[in-house]
């Protein structure tokens, strides 16, 4: 049956997963204005915190003033009408109750962590099968002209960028224009799977988009640490210098635990407005996906911004270094669904992000602190080899940048035009006294690229060691380079946001990958309900009204396999030893810094090595 509002999920929900969040009497007075973090620095009596205060609509003057008179003002943060400050938290409460507050949020630590495991231990090999695995050939799109902007710890400019690297500016200094660096290590790594061109290993590593332009907006230090603010700013300034840095696409590999509905989640109403902008926003869905201690897979780890209803949330498949798709599994890091607090389904899609080979800097902290993460290619150039979500977002960042690519290299049929306009490229021909030109196509809008990701993706179905995975684990699929850039070719923007797929365009929705002809999902959510397979109707629908949000449909199976899989429910709720963040401890009773020290194992960021060693860094969230 097809499912079309969330009223069951939640029921089911609230009966099996941790009463607190989703089944909780809501909080009372000022309480209902701050989230999750900032109660528990009351309780604790944190002398202060450094918070993001989101002002009611029309009073940001008046908020200002009033924040103005009480300390510094950090940051003021446009779009979302939020500044950032420090505050007393014995003044949380008066600071609540003032008519100018919407909500109070604590500046979040935020982080780009990753997992290396025992398979980073194997012996080099080539990244052949990731552009395979996704369709592509030496004749695809290259991502050229394309702009990716990916918000980080930075990126090293090396020569697996050839000067592409076409703007840096550094968040962590207040949002300076500087030459490009990264002294953590993880955004070149990102950087390098979306636009690496394999010159330093002789095509061995070569990313997903090698033309794409990259644009780094650094926001996380050294440790790979930072704050929520900060990449708020770097949203922000995206969304300001979009045409004049030609900025396409966002990566956000890193966030941090959910604290709050995403209504009122700054990082993620920042999202938002990006993609608003008019600009595709992918985001990792966190590698919360497992118990530390017992290793029990369990659902509901999404971790900011990736709660974000308009970003593409993306998983983690393992694609066991092979391009078929039918070996490929959900590794148990990736974080399943549903979001906290808004039980939104995610993740949306799955990319490869398992032992991936990417570039490096020597003198990055990943590199020097983790001898057992490095790869030397056949040219003698040192790699690193990551595992997460954080590498998936970036696999889906460079498909994102081959379909707009795609698109603008595809000509429309002729125009004959009576006038001509300069500022765009066509291709023209002459015939008496009519000009007849060819343009490329218009662009799509972020939510359309979404619909075509979800739609083009390949589900992953049951392999000889396990069930296929259910919708809250792989989304609708894994991504498919070649089918989404050949449909979104095929699809026509008519006026008012409008898009048809004409009958004459003869799409077959399926690929054919390593061999194997492979059938697309066909799903997407459009409106308030799930449009399957043959059903799709391309014709004259408004991108601007795909629901994302309160609609979202959870998918066509049985309801059991839908929310719990072949999971135990025992391992679903963790008893009381889920640890996000520094202090907050998630489990049966969601039991906020309350527990004893010694339960709380994972630092502020994470960074699994050899297989089962947990080492904290001093920074940092958890992705």
């Amino acid at each position: 049956m097809i499912i079309r509002r969330l009223s069951l999920l939640a029921l089911l929900l609230a009966l099996f997963l941790p009463a607190p969040v989703l089944g909780a009497t809501p909080p009372q007075g000022w309480q209902k204005k701050v989230d999750r973090a900032l109660q528990q620095a009351v309780k604790k009596g944190t002398p202060t915190e450094r918070v993001i205060v989101r002002a009611k609509p029309g009073q940001e003057g008046n908020l200002e003033s009033l924040l103005a008179g009480k300390g510094t003002i950090h940051a003021r943060h446009k779009y979302i009408q939020a500044f950032t400050t420090q505050v007393k938290t014995k003044d949380l409460a008066a600071l609540a109750d003032d008519p100018s507050v919407d909500s109070i949020s604590i500046d979040a630590r935020v982080g780009g962590a990753q997992i290396s495991s025992p398979y980073s231990l194997a012996a080099p090999a080539f990244n052949d099968h990731l552009r395979t695995t996704l369709g592509l050939d030496t004749l695809s799109p290259t991502g050229s002209k394309v702009g990716v902007a990916i918000i980080d710890s930075g990126i090293a400019n090396t020569a697996e960028f050839s000067g592409r690297i076409s703007a840096f500016y550094d968040f962590t200094r207040g949002g300076i224009a500087t030459r490009p660096y990264d002294d953590y290590g993880h955004g070149t790594h990102v950087a390098g799977l979306i636009g690496g061109n394999g010159y330093l290993s002789a095509g061995q590593y070569q990313g997903v988009a090698p033309g794409a332009r990259l644009i780094g907006l650094k926001v996380l230090d050294a440790n790979g640490g930072g704050y929520a603010s900060d990449v708020i700013a770097a949203l922000e300034f995206a969304v300001d210098h979009k045409s004049d840095l030609g900025i396409d696409v966002i990566n956000l590999s890193l966030g941090h635990p959910i604290l709050e509905p995403a209504a009122t989640d700054p990082m993620v109403q920042a999202v938002e407005h990006a993609v608003s902008a008019g600009i595709v926003v992918v985001v990792s869905a966190g590698n919360i996906g497992t118990n530390p201690n017992t290793g029990a897979v369990g659902y509901g780890g999404i971790t900011s911004p990736g709660n974000s209803p308009a970003a593409i949330t993306v998983g983690t498949a393992d694609t066991r270094d092979t391009a078929l798709r039918g070996d490929d599994v959900v590794p148990p890091y990736s974080s399943r669904g549903p979001t906290w607090y808004d039980t939104y389904a995610k993740p949306d899609i799955l990319a490869p992000g398992h032992k991936l080979v990417s570039a490096t800097s020597t003198a990055s902290t990943l590199f020097v602190q983790h001898p057992t993460l490095r790869v030397t290619s056949s040219t003698g150039n040192p790699f690193l080899r990551l595992c997460g979500t954080s590498m998936s977002a970036a696999v889906t960042s460079g498909v994102a940048a081959l379909v707009i690519d795609a698109r603008r290299r595809t000509q429309s049929t002729s125009y004959t035009l009576t006038s001509v306009t300069s500022g765009f490229t066509f291709t023209a021909s002459l015939s008496g006294s009519t000009l007849a030109v060819r343009l490329p196509l218009p662009d799509l809008p972020p939510n359309a690229i979404k619909a075509i990701l979800e739609f083009t993706a390949i589900r992953l179905g049951a392999t000889s060691d396990g069930a296929a995975p259910d919708l809250l684990t792989q989304g609708v699929g894994e991504v498919n380079a070649a089918g989404a850039m050949r449909l979104a070719t095929a699809l026509v923007l008519g006026a008012k946001g409008s898009i048809s797929l004409p009958a004459s365009a003869n799409v077959d929705p399926v690929s054919v990958i390593d061999g194997n002809v492979l059938s697309w999902a066909q799903n997407i959510v459009w409106g308030d309900s799930l449009v399957s397979g043959a059903d799709i109707v391309w014709g004259e629908m408004d991108v601007d009204n795909i629901v994302w949000s309160e609609d979202i449909v959870w998918g066509e199976a049985d309801v059991e396999n839908i929310v719990w899989g072949e999971c135990d429910l025992d391992n679903i709720v963790w008893s009381e030893d889920i640890v996000w963040g520094e202090d907050i401890v998630w489990g049966e009773d969601i039991v906020w810094g309350e527990a004893d020290v010694d339960n709380i194992i994972w630092g502020e960021s994470v960074l699994w090595s050899d297989g089962d060693t947990v080492v904290a860094t001093d920074k940092g969230g958890i992705r």
